[in-house]
């Protein structure tokens, strides 16, 4: 599947608000960024968290740098085959990305369908 740039950031944004609102509600501090690949080149990896889940935290004020969550674009279309298919896997990347944000780690995910 090919898209542009721009289409799939809109995508990426069309399927982040669809989430329900509780929860996005509690993204304190967080950016979502939109990569061609990981940094490796590989098409493995769908997205990323790159931050200190809120379990782990001890204490978090002002002037911390937003966590990321970043959503990589030819791995999710070197997976899907149409825009259908790829909204959904967004959806489960998005998802999965927010969880681990709330502290849920990759086993987690997995007894919960997510991973």
């Amino acid at each position: 599947m090919e898209m542009d740039a721009a289409t799939f950031e809109t995508l990426v944004v069309d399927e982040l608000d669809r989430l329900p609102d509780d929860m996005v509600d509690g993204l304190d501090n967080v950016v979502f960024v939109v990569e061609d690949r990981p940094e490796d080149g590989s098409l493995d990896l769908l997205g990323l968290y790159d931050g200190l889940a809120l379990t782990e935290r001890t204490q978090y004020g002002m002037g911390e740098l937003p966590d990321r969550i970043v959503v990589y674009r030819e791995p999710h279309l070197a997976v899907c085959e149409d825009e259908g298919e790829l909204r959904d896997e967004l959806h489960t990347t998005l998802v999965h990305e927010i969880a681990h944000f709330y502290g849920l780690d990759d086993a987690q995910l997995h007894d919960l369908g997510w991973a």
